[in-house]
């Protein structure tokens, strides 16, 4: 068997191949890509996903980080579906390329987890 495919068949992934995947709405319409996983330094559990929505290469796009429990990879779209609409998605607490820091600020993770009423981890 070759790499790829045992790669297709494991219930594992790199994070090199988490990060550009496709991140689909509720109603399945692709609504941005996945730009890093926030990963627990001590636990080393994935914690927060960052994606991008919007905007031209990488230019205008904002910056959302969702908990992880938020994610569900979907095998049929080949990417992340959200069980979040649009809306939902344009009212999150967010933030630009310039304020990426952000995304490790606890009081921002806090409005994140309260905002989409998952426990926080901490």
């Amino acid at each position: 068997m070759m790499l790829d495919d045992k790669v297709k068949n494991s219930d594992l992934i790199g994070s090199d191949r988490v990060e550009g995947t496709a991140v689909y709405g509720a109603n399945g319409d692709k609504i941005g890509n996945v730009e890093r996983v926030l990963i627990e330094k001590v636990g080393g559990q994935a914690r927060d996903v960052e994606i991008s929505v919007g905007g031209f290469l990488g230019m205008g796009s904002e910056l959302h980080s969702l908990p992880w429990e938020k994610f569900d990879y979907d095998t049929e779209l080949g990417g992340y579906k959200l069980d979040v609409t649009e809306d939902q998605l344009k009212n999150a607490p967010t933030y630009s390329q310039s304020e990426r820091d952000k995304a490790y600020d606890r009081d921002y993770q806090a409005n994140v987890y309260e905002y989409w009423t998952v426990t926080p981890y901490w």
